[in-house]
């Protein structure tokens, strides 16, 4: 079984369209951005990514892109669903292009047991040779995975080698934290838990802020694991408002109307999702000119 340590920034990667085609000039120099800035690795096909919006052949050419364009950073790719077997063909599709790894969320919609989850992820694990970044976040799943399920699976079974945490109750990471083997990773799912979750000992974030500031939030992740704490707390509350105004609609709506106004992508999502109301739009403007004036 493969392992890999994960630490750091990992930007969840937006997905760019054009005239509601996939946008690959903007998606690779956005990874190029990124690496650029300093950022640790890149996770394409999330959440953020539109990934339930993109065909099989769009998702191939964008894990594709971001495998060219890594410069050697591991590529951790979601590949999730909410069935064993959904999962197990997603991962069949994406391995030959090369992911260093994948995520994979807690099945949704169907909201699994306790027991059901630990026998899914077992199951998705031993599916693949792969490493296994387990991803709970409850507010859109509808099942939260608990702390003793995590660190169950994290000491039975080799290749699930961190856990992001986007669960918000902070008891429950840090439980995780200190009852961890040795070589797991934990990763904050939320971009204002980070600070205190590093603090308390995950190795990283998976970020949605790193798309627009990447700099900022791979240099707050890399002052927290060098235990820099003021240089880390002053970035923090510098970024703060970008953490909260991302999510004043749903993801990624704001962070596509937050790279368009920096002209870095067209503000086109697709259906079910829309454009930004005029007052996310004016609330993103000044939460961009405030970051870069301080």
């Amino acid at each position: 079984m493969k392992t890999l340590s994960l630490k750091g920034c990992g930007t969840a990667l937006l997905t760019p369209f054009i005239n509601d085609q996939v946008d690959y000039e903007a998606f690779v120099a956005s990874v190029d951005r990124q690496i650029s800035s300093g950022v640790d690795f890149l996770v394409p096909l999330g959440t953020t990514g539109e990934t339930p919006c993109l065909s099989v052949e769009e998702r191939i050419e964008v894990l594709k892109a971001a495998k060219a364009h890594s410069a050697g950073r591991p590529v951790i790719v979601g590949g999730g669903t909410n069935s064993l077997q959904g999962t197990i063909e997603s991962m069949k599709l994406l391995e030959p292009y090369g992911p260093d790894a994948f995520l994979i969320v807690v099945p949704y919609y169907n909201k699994p047991s306790q027991q059901g989850q630990y026998e899914y992820f077992k199951a998705v694990a031993s599916a693949t040779d792969k490493p296994i970044v387990i991803y709970n976040v409850p507010g859109r799943t509808g099942a939260n995975m608990q702390a003793a399920t995590t660190l169950a699976l994290a000491r039975d079974v080799e290749n699930i080698v961190a856990i992001k945490e986007a669960s918000g109750i902070f008891a429950q990471a840090s439980e995780i934290i200190r009852e961890a083997p040795e070589g797991f990773s934990v990763l904050s799912g939320n971009d204002d838990d980070t600070l205190a979750l590093m603090a308390a000992g995950a190795k990283g974030v998976v970020s949605v802020a790193s798309n627009i500031a990447p700099k900022e939030v791979a240099d707050m992740a890399h002052a927290l694991l060098d235990d820099d704490i003021v240089t880390a707390r002053a970035l923090h509350h510098r970024l703060t408002p970008l953490f909260r105004n991302l999510f004043i609609e749903s993801n990624p709506t704001p962070a596509k109307a937050a790279m368009a106004q920096l002209g870095l992508m067209e503000n086109s999502l697709r259906l079910p999702l829309v454009k930004a109301t005029q007052k996310t739009e004016d609330i993103i403007a000044k939460t961009l000119a405030d970051l870069w004036q301080k």
